[in-house]
């Protein structure tokens, strides 16, 4: 399988999986989120889709909590 097909893939998984979740934030930021964390798992070697769609989830997920963090404090402190 092509390295296209393969992050294709595992986006998809990842996508599917946060916007069944109600996870999924705006879908521009997600995107990136998503695709940065393939593409960094894909500079050390990794392309089971599985892997690189669940690595991308877990720094969504990190990415969300931080963002959230920021919004509380701003909220409180603004």
């Amino acid at each position: 399988m092509s390295i296209r097909c393969t992050v294709e893939s595992a986006f998809f998984i990842a996508w599917s999986f946060l916007e069944q979740s109600g996870e999924l934030g705006p879908p521009d930021e997600s995107a990136n989120v998503l695709l940065d964390a393939i593409e960094a798992q894909l500079r050390t070697g990794e392309r089971r889709q599985l892997m690189l769609a669940n690595k991308a989830i877990d720094a969504y997920r990190a990415h969300a909590a931080k963002v959230r963090s920021a919004h509380d404090c701003e909220a409180r402190f603004g």
